[in-house]
């Protein structure tokens, strides 16, 4: 929402070695300090998904950290944010937050090295994400082209999966597999920017993959088609999806990009619930040439992303998704 509001205003061209900014809701804001090196900058907090206090701090510093990768980039430093009800939380309980996100910095090979912490209503906990890219080798959402393939890291059905849970209706092995993505570190992304043939990249996070994908392709004017049986899901997410399990950011998420999609008259209604799903801590979207992809997925695969696929293409044409 922060991003769309600021677009309204950009200032890009007063500061030309500003890389990226606000100007088509990208992960991460880019800043070039030298002709090597460019500073990725980005910030992500949020309430409780999970019951547990170390897996909660897990999940929103592997979600924080994730917009680093997403652009490109190697994490070196992060700050930590923290709101909590002073006097209605155990210490014990809050040691463990950050504990599980001082965890997830350290399998990324970086220090939290501050933070602020303030008394709020309800328990935030988030990071400020900090990570260095060459500047030629950044990875925006805008910059897909005409004839590529679209590949995702991760299966979807994260918001499906936190909606059972908020009802006491999530099985043991299903948190754990909830809980397996989304602290899963999207670390191929730094390699994926390395590699010829790789256009544009993103992950896929509250807005859902439709979502996410429409900014792709309204920041490249290209259009989409999505293969569904190709998209990954989540085992236990397509079992509570066809059950009925959504969550409200579903409906906003297909509200906001109804118009420009087109689904299969007869596509069960959770096919729609699903691609609007939102994830937290979701996987990458890349976009690559067909040549290129056989070498995208090795990178994924290497990195234990074994769920990568392939799941469209790009066109030429009016920024719009059709999935078949």
């Amino acid at each position: 929402m922060l991003s769309e509001i600021l677009s309204k205003s950009p200032i890009a061209a007063a500061f030309p070695d500003l890389l990226v900014g606000n100007e088509n809701a990208d992960d991460a804001a880019v800043y070039r300090i030298n002709d090597t090196q460019a500073i990725v900058a980005t910030t992500d907090f949020f309430m409780p998904i999970v019951d547990d206090p170390y897996d909660f701090g897990r999940i929103a510093a592997t979600n924080a950290i994730s917009d680093v990768y997403a652009m490109g980039g190697k994490p070196f430093m992060a700050l930590a944010l923290l709101g909590m009800p002073v006097g209605k939380i155990p210490v014990e309980a809050i040691q463990r937050i950050t504990a599980g996100g001082q965890a997830v910095c350290a399998a990324a090979g970086i220090p939290i090295a501050g933070g602020h912490s303030i008394d709020s209503p309800e328990p935030i906990y988030g990071l400020v994400a900090l990570g260095l890219v060459h500047p030629d080798r950044v990875m925006r959402n805008d910059r897909a082209q005409a004839g590529d393939v679209l590949i995702l890291g991760k299966g979807l059905g994260v918001g499906i999966m936190s909606a059972a849970l908020k009802k006491g209706e999530l099985r043991e092995k299903a948190y754990e597999q909830m809980i397996e993505v989304t602290t899963q570190l999207n670390t191929p992304g730094p390699d994926l920017a390395q590699m010829p043939g790789v256009h544009a990249m993103t992950d896929v996070t509250g807005f859902g993959l439709l979502g996410h994908l429409m900014e792709v392709c309204r920041g490249s004017n290209l259009k989409a088609e999505l293969r569904f049986d190709e998209i990954p899901i989540l085992s236990a997410a397509r079992h509570l999806a066809e059950q009925g399990y959504v969550t409200g950011a579903s409906d906003r998420n297909w509200a906001s990009c109804e118009a420009c999609v087109t689904l299969p008259r007869e596509a069960p209604a959770w096919h729609r619930k699903m691609l609007t799903d939102p994830q937290t801590s979701g996987g990458l979207l890349v976009a690559c040439t067909k040549a290129a992809a056989p070498a995208v997925l090795e990178v994924f695969r290497a990195q234990g992303f074994g769920k990568a696929r392939v799941i469209g293409e790009l066109a030429a044409g009016t920024p719009a998704v059709e999935v078949r």
